[in-house]
């Protein structure tokens, strides 16, 4: 005879195990990312501060977003997401292109020297993309995907980012 309360606790145990592993990937990515800008630092090949590294990966990640958008995203007020802006502009990570519809609004775009940071991070999703190949089966990893697309739609609403397009070969 099943009971409920074991059901419940076997439920609790394994969804604390995916709390931990969950937070222990975000930790590796987050950590390799900061190993490779410290080495970027130790070259001088960088300039920006923590706020402004935030600000351009929220940029990026809302794919040209407008002034009004970016400063509504992250909760300040409009002279204080344009002095963030202006400052991002100055160093070359970003750049702010007039709208066509609406001549008031300013799209935002990261520029090349942005994406040499962005590539920081996404060399090493490729990597563990790619070590995957050899560790998984094809099911297996459609699984994964499918769990991962869930948890981005469905479990983290409070972001709302453009989906990223992604060239499928069938």
């Amino acid at each position: 005879m099943i009971v409920f309360g074991d059901i419940n606790k076997k439920k609790e145990r394994v969804l604390k195990m995916l709390e931990q592993t969950l937070s222990e990937v975000y930790t590796k990515f987050k950590i390799h990312f900061y190993q490779e800008m410290f080495k970027q630092l130790n070259s001088r090949e960088t300039s920006l501060t923590t706020v402004e590294l935030f600000c351009v990966e929220i940029i990026h990640a809302l794919k040209n977003p407008t002034v009004a958008e970016f400063a509504n995203f992250i909760n300040v007020s409009s002279p204080n997401a344009a002095y963030k802006i202006n400052s991002l502009i100055q160093k070359g990570y970003i750049t702010k292109t007039q709208s066509e519809t609406d001549r008031r609004e300013y799209h935002l775009q990261v520029t090349d020297k942005y994406y040499n940071y962005f590539n920081l991070s996404q060399k090493y999703v490729n990597k563990v993309v790619e070590r995957s190949k050899d560790f998984f089966t094809a099911e297996q990893v459609e699984i994964l995907d499918g769990i991962l697309k869930d948890m981005s739609h469905e479990l983290m609403q409070e972001v709302v980012i453009p989906p990223v397009e992604v060239e499928t070969q069938q």
